[in-house]
């Protein structure tokens, strides 16, 4: 089955407005999550964060079994057909996220961080480059080389892609995120083409020899994330932050 899901219209560019915070966010640690479900949040999240209502966001997350197309991704790219999304128990999704088609499911970790750009102090490729820097510390940390430099937009690891990048900015502010492979199982990889890059090799953590559960990279990445952009980080009980939505 297909579905659409879409965020708030709205362009790239980065207002001049005032700043309500800067240098703070919020940690929420979801679980395992339905995508509408998570892209429904976001909505709240992004809504409030632009207008100066509330700090940054960042959720982790895993998702079901889920593909989805970006802006740029042809229906072509999902390469299952729909007995076979079937058979696998796998929706897709239409977003406007940027890159193509990737694929998310239980043993990835997701993050989407919902940040204020203007009052981090960058622009949207200085937000993706410092996004892969944040996964590939974490991946050092767990014994893995990663690199993103004169690579495509992700992190990679011996030629093959660890995580994926795929972000939106509107209002100044960022939604979608990232994507790294702890212990997914890789062969629903095959019924992609990821990222759009024919023949692309998808890895793991775990494929690269890590032995790490997704809560223990999350609360790793989390403290990369804290140094890589230079915030600090508060855990949030959603219950508590949707008082505020």
């Amino acid at each position: 089955m297909i579905g659409t899901a879409r965020n708030r219209p709205g362009g790239s560019s980065i207002p001049r407005r005032p700043d309500v915070r800067s240098g703070f966010a919020h940690l929420l640690r979801l679980g395992l999550t339905d995508y509408p479900d998570a892209l429904a949040l976001q909505q709240r999240l992004h809504a409030r964060v632009a207008d100066g209502a509330l700090e940054g966001v960042l959720m982790l997350l895993e998702h079901p079994h889920v593909y989805t197309l970006g802006r740029r991704g042809p229906d072509e790219h999902i390469l299952a057909p729909p007995a076979e999304l079937d058979r696998l128990s796998a929706q897709v999704y239409r977003t406007n996220r940027g890159g193509e088609a990737t694929y998310h499911g239980p043993g990835q970790l997701v993050g989407y961080p919902i940040l204020n750009l203007r009052s981090w102090g960058s622009g949207p490729l200085e937000y993706v480059r410092t996004l892969e820097r944040t996964i590939s510390a974490t991946l050092a940390d767990f014994g893995i080389a990663a690199e993103s430099e004169g690579r495509p937009t992700g992190v990679w690891t011996d030629g093959a892609k660890i995580a994926a990048i795929g972000v939106r900015v509107s209002r100044g502010v960022t939604t979608h995120g990232f994507a790294l492979n702890v212990s997914p199982d890789l062969s629903y990889f095959d019924h992609v083409i990821p990222c759009g890059i024919e023949g692309c090799r998808v890895t793991s953590m775990a494929a690269e020899g890590a032995a790490a559960d997704v809560d223990a990279v999350a609360s790793r990445l989390a403290g990369r994330f804290r140094q890589s952009f230079g915030i600090s980080l508060a855990p949030a009980r959603l219950d508590h932050l949707s008082e505020t939505l």
